[in-house]
C-alpha cells in the first residue's frame, strides 16, 4: 500500500467524518441559540432549559439522518475494501 493511498484513504475519512457531524452541530447550535435568546428575553436562565430541547432535537436529527449516515459509513467502508482487494501488497 502506497502511501498516497494511505492519504487519500485517510482524506476521505476526515471529508466524510465533516459531512456527518456538521449538520448534527449546526442544529444543535441554532436550538442553542434559539433558546439563548428565549432565555434573554424573558430572562429565565435554567440549565435544564437549554439542555433537555437541544438533546430532544438532536436526537430527532440523528433519528431523521441516521440511513444516510449509515449509507455514507457503508460506501466508505466497501470503497476502502474495494481499494485493499485491488491493491498489490509489496
Amino acid at each position: 500500500m502506497s502511501e498516497d493511498l494511505v492519504l487519500e484513504i485517510f482524506t476521505e475519512a476526515i471529508i466524510l467524518a465533516f459531512k456527518l457531524a456538521v449538520p448534527t452541530l449546526l442544529i444543535a447550535m441554532l436550538v442553542g441559540l434559539i433558546i439563548a435568546i428565549l432565555q434573554a428575553a424573558t430572562q429565565v436562565h435554567e440549565q435544564t432549559l437549554t439542555f433537555a430541547p437541544k438533546a430532544i432535537i438532536v436526537a430527532l436529527a440523528l433519528l431523521a439522518m441516521g440511513p444516510w449516515m449509515c449509507s455514507s459509513i457503508i460506501d466508505f467502508f466497501n470503497r476502502i475494501v474495494e481499494l485493499m482487494a485491488t491493491t498489490p501488497i509489496p
